[in-house]
């Protein structure tokens, strides 16, 4: 079994806010896409291995497009990160599932994002939302078959 402290710190440790689109586009920019990236979408498979820098750039890229496409704000803050120059973690939250960011406090749970960057081994996180459809597709046609 694969040891998750470290990725827990990072998922429940500070992460600071991507809040403007133009900081989106130079956060990308920081992003070494050949650092070991594992890549995961919240309520699919957890990769078992780093992704290709290609495979990072392109997640990258595509990600970018929808989250402007989707996320009808004239801000973005929905991207965080470990480190905005230099990241090791992001977390994505996805613009159709974004509830309230700080959870509910009779049920003590969350929102979960819909996708993490991470550059340590990530954990299977469980999700009572099932993945859509639409969204299952995008991730299949990322990495050709479900993760």
């Amino acid at each position: 079994m694969t040891d998750t402290s470290e990725f827990d710190r990072y998922y429940d440790g500070l992460l600071y806010s991507v809040m403007r689109w133009d900081q989106l586009t130079a956060f990308w920019d920081k992003v070494e896409a050949d650092a070991g990236w594992y890549l995961y979408a919240v309520g699919q498979g957890v990769p078992a291995a780093p992704s290709s820098a290609e495979k990072v750039k392109q997640f990258m890229r595509e990600l970018d497009e929808l989250l402007r496409r989707e996320h009808h704000e004239d801000y973005c803050a929905i991207v965080y990160a470990d480190n905005l120059d230099a990241p090791n973690f992001i977390k994505i939250y996805d613009p159709n599932h974004l509830g309230s960011s700080c959870g509910s406090s009779a049920t003590k749970s969350s929102v979960l994002p819909g996708w993490l960057m991470s550059r340590t081994p990530p954990r299977e996180l469980e999700t009572r939302i099932p993945v859509t459809g639409q969204r299952r597709r995008w991730w299949e046609n990322l990495f050709g078959s479900p993760a």
